[in-house]
């Protein structure tokens, strides 16, 4: 099997894995293969704390087995569960989407909002903002009250569309990130709606990870020594 950049939805969902293929296309005409896959251990959408930690394991113990046959990995949750975990365990790129959504966010835009999928998500990744040091680039966020597995629903876009505006219009933002990867189809209408950047997730981590794939930049310097 070719080697290729592995996506890793931590989730039982294979639609939402299939919405990070779709939403991923572009990205291949840097030439380097991306293979999404799906966690079948994993509940069918992450909504809390303790439904992301348990899926560290799992997603560890499958990440293991695609090491072969892997140029870097992506972690295809907005809590980046296992994120550190994964880079302990290999010199291959990881990026988790949170962190790195947070990161282009940040060069798109001073004021970052955040569309959340539930109202308990907004203190987790609030939590998240803080351990990086970047609350205060953060405008707001709001959630759309939806499950993950709801996402794919009529309504959806109008309710990230209303969402989108309140965060702009009455928070400041000037750039938006979708706080959960069963977004990532909504990005081009929304970000035309709005009329201001929107960041997806997974193209994010997926755009820094090729990055680091051509550049054969690492997180682990093997065979390093002091001067």
């Amino acid at each position: 099997m070719k080697k290729a950049l592995i996506v890793i939805n931590p989730n039982s969902t294979q639609s939402l894995t299939d919405g990070i293929a779709a939403a991923l296309e572009p990205l291949h005409s840097f030439g380097i293969p991306i293979r999404c896959l799906t966690l079948a251990e994993g509940p069918p959408g992450i909504e809390t704390q303790q439904q992301a930690d348990l899926t560290i394991a799992p997603m560890l113990a499958r990440a293991k087995r695609e090491e072969p046959n892997a140029l870097g990995y992506v972690i295809a949750c907005f809590s980046d569960p296992g994120l550190y975990a994964l880079r302990d365990g290999t010199a291959l790129p990881v990026l988790g989407i949170q962190e790195a959504a947070m990161m282009t966010a940040m060069t798109l835009g001073q004021a970052v909002g955040v569309i959340a999928i539930k109202p308990a998500s907004i203190t987790r990744h609030m939590r998240a903002f803080g351990a990086m040091g970047v609350s205060g680039r953060i405008a707001g966020e709001r959630a759309l009250g939806l499950s993950v597995t709801a996402l794919t629903g009529d309504g959806t876009l109008d309710a990230m569309i209303a969402t989108g505006r309140a965060l702009r219009d009455e928070d400041g933002a000037e750039v938006l990130i979708m706080g959960c990867a069963g977004m990532a189809r909504y990005r081009d209408p929304l970000e035309q709606a709005l009329g201001i950047p929107v960041v997806e997730p997974c193209q994010a981590a997926a755009s820094m990870a090729l990055g680091r794939i051509a550049l054969n930049q690492s997180h682990k310097i093997t065979g390093a020594t002091d001067a």
